[in-house]
């Protein structure tokens, strides 16, 4: 494909997502009846997408409106590149622009420079103070590709050289020690033997850097109670050298991590119905996803106020779940990635006043401005 072909395609993949219609869905599609695409093809097609749902509103300005043409050309504007060298008609490429189009588009001005709804804008500056505007900055950028070593494979400078063998350009990251920053062939991971093997996993520094403040010590008996794709859960047994149990409201989601704990030679057991009392017990509670949004972008755009009012329930609601499989002296570490304050610092206000036996420990705020991932965590002891 062209690159003016490639930037069609991107066209008629966001004219088709919609609230019947997520982005995965219409890239999937789109490549099954696009049998001539390539894989550098499809990969181009799919950043162009993710590039707009990441600055809708941005390009959505500097374009002239909301279609997926208009945002198109909002992209290839900010990215200083002349639209009318691609929007000629020939090649498969979009039709040659009109006047009105040309004349088109203006500079984005206040939550649109942001690239969020006005309403989640005004939350955000309440919430990060000075630090917003950064904060929203870095979430309209593409998120980088992170690795954790698994150390009862390898070291980090063993990893390191196993994919450089590979044409896999690693460097460390300060967030975690066992973190890897993927700087060149990020794609190619996943064929790797570093990774088949269970040298390396995918998971954000941040996230890695949550599980580095919890207070595990090997012989301890841990539940991971939203385990989700499991990312969490290895991090845990491998800092543990010993076994963690999985659990998830959604078993679903925890089908992949039988296979990826017996990669990483971890000792991971699926429960659907926990007891306690465990000596630590980690929440990654449902949240907004609001830092994660450079990974997730559609997730900014159809949150809203009742929406993120029902998640806090659901968060306070495990919270009090999981509180009740905690041992006396033992910890429960709240998660979220989330960015906002009400999901974060005042839901453990809120829980501790409801429960006076409680006492808050070591706690962080990660934010996208670190590197990695806006990531929550707290660590409460029962007293």
């Amino acid at each position: 494909m062209t690159p003016a072909a490639r930037v069609q395609a991107a066209i008629e993949v966001l004219d088709r997502i919609g609230p019947g219609l997520a982005a995965e869905q219409a890239l999937t599609n789109w490549a099954r009846g696009a049998r001539f695409a390539g894989s550098r093809d499809r990969a181009a097609v799919r950043d162009h997408v993710y590039d707009v749902l990441r600055q809708r509103r941005s390009l959505a300005a500097l374009g002239g409106g909301d279609s997926g043409r208009q945002a198109m050309l909002g992209l290839l504007r900010q990215s200083g590149v002349d639209p009318d060298t691609l929007f000629t008609g020939a090649g498969y490429g979009p039709s040659v622009l009109s006047d009105a189009e040309r004349q088109a588009g203006r500079a984005p001005k206040g939550a649109e420079a942001l690239d969020l709804p006005d309403w989640l804008a005004t939350r955000m500056i309440a919430d990060l103070g000075p630090a917003a505007q950064d904060v929203a900055q870095a979430l309209r950028s593409r998120a980088p590709v992170f690795l954790r070593v698994n150390p009862r494979a390898g070291s980090v400078a063993q990893a390191i050289q196993s994919l450089a063998s590979e044409g896999i350009g690693t460097r460390p990251h300060p967030l975690s020690p066992q973190a890897l920053i993927v700087i060149d062939n990020a794609r190619r991971v996943a064929q790797s033997a570093a990774y088949l093997d269970g040298l390396v996993e995918l998971q954000d520094a941040a996230s890695q850097a949550v599980v580095d403040l919890l207070p595990l010590r090997p012989g301890q008996r841990v539940l991971d109670y939203c385990a989700g794709g499991g990312g969490k859960t290895l991090a845990m047994a491998a800092r543990l050298s010993g076994p963690v149990d999985a659990h998830d409201a959604n078993p679903a989601r925890l089908r992949d991590l039988p296979v990826r704990a017996e990669r990483a030679g971890a000792e991971v057991h699926i429960t659907n119905r926990p007891e306690g009392p465990y000596d630590l017990v980690l929440c990654d509670a449902p949240c907004s996803g609001s830092g994660a949004w450079r990974r997730s972008p559609e997730g900014k755009w159809t949150l809203t106020p009742e929406k993120l009012a029902a998640v806090q329930g659901v968060q306070a609601q495990i919270l009090h779940d999981a509180s009740q499989l905690v041992r006396p002296g033992g910890c429960l570490a709240y998660v979220t990635c989330s960015v906002l304050n009400s999901e974060n610092v005042e839901q453990i206000q809120r829980f501790v006043s409801s429960d006076p036996r409680w006492t808050q420990g070591k706690s962080r705020q990660f934010l996208p401005e670190d590197g990695g991932d806006g990531f929550f965590v707290c660590c409460l002891t029962l007293g």
